[in-house]
């Protein structure tokens, strides 16, 4: 597929995502570049119609094992320090997230202290802003499995993507995505929705898909907001039952996780993991 045909069936693709959002009630708007200075997250009170659910009635005996499966325990702050990591490593053995996810040279570490563990390593590439040559995502892709992460969050090239060369932002991810398959790991495809308008968002989940990915991500928690219940809803009827779509970025309580689970997330990124499943204890 050439970058003339790759555009059209972009194009194609996008629009009936959007006409399926309208008639399921999820109106597409535009990013308000300057109402998003210095916001956080805002979760508005929207769902996605037929989205698997999360009773806030249920009655919970204990931790909801499910809920902490959903979950990458994160800790990206450039200040983390070993002990730092060591401790999210032993939470997350504790209450069996789903992965730890760090930066890049952290990897080893966590790799040895969920060593016999199922919790998987997860990593970051080119993060926080995707706009490292693709051959550099390439190779810490490769460098970051050779030490033991299973999981791979890749940051898309937001420009190419903005100036609409989407030849580019696909092959980009599929880069990315035929290192870490031939070294057993999975991706993420990090969008940064906040930078997006809804056609841009649709799109690249639609490249993302076309290069093999297995989820796309809101947010990388270091842009102008984290995930919103509409971009989870508008990722979801974009990749439909193929594809995880992870919320990331402001997400800190129980009530917002189910937010973006009744929208569509399958997976969760949060700092404030323990706290979340903790809350679901009676």
């Amino acid at each position: 597929m050439d970058a003339q045909e790759l555009d059209r069936l972009v194009a194609e693709i996008g629009e009936e995502i959007l006409a399926r959002c309208a008639a399921a009630g999820i109106t597409p708007r535009p990013v308000d570049r300057e109402g998003l200075k210095g916001e956080g997250l805002n979760i508005p009170d929207l769902v996605c119609p037929g989205a698997e659910r999360l009773s806030a009635s249920d009655k919970l005996t204990g931790i909801d094992a499910a809920i902490a499966a959903s979950i990458d325990h994160t800790l990206l702050r450039p200040d983390a320090t070993a002990a730092d990591i060591r401790k999210i490593c032993k939470e997350a053995r504790q209450y069996n997230f789903a992965s730890v996810c760090v930066n890049p040279y952290w990897v080893p570490l966590v790799a040895a202290e969920l060593a016999g563990s199922p919790v998987k390593v997860c990593t970051v590439v080119g993060f926080p802003l995707g706009a490292n040559a693709t051959a550099i995502k390439v190779a810490e892709t490769e460098a970051a499995i050779r030490v033991g992460a299973q999981e791979i969050d890749m940051v898309i090239n937001i420009g190419e993507l903005r100036g609409g060369n989407y030849d580019a932002v696909r092959e980009d991810i599929r880069a990315v995505v035929n290192a870490a398959h031939q070294g057993g790991a999975i991706v993420k495809v990090i969008l940064e929705t906040a930078l997006l308008d809804d056609n841009q968002k649709a799109i690249a989940c639609t490249l993302s898909k076309l290069a093999g990915a297995e989820f796309v991500k809101t947010s990388t928690g270091f842009g102008p907001h984290g995930a919103t219940v509409h971009d989870v809803a508008l990722m979801r009827q974009v990749v439909g039952a193929d594809m995880g779509v992870k919320a990331s970025g402001g997400i800190r309580t129980l009530e917002d996780l189910k937010s973006m689970a009744a929208a569509g997330a399958t997976r969760i990124g949060a700092s404030a993991s323990v706290k979340i499943v903790e809350a679901t204890a009676t």
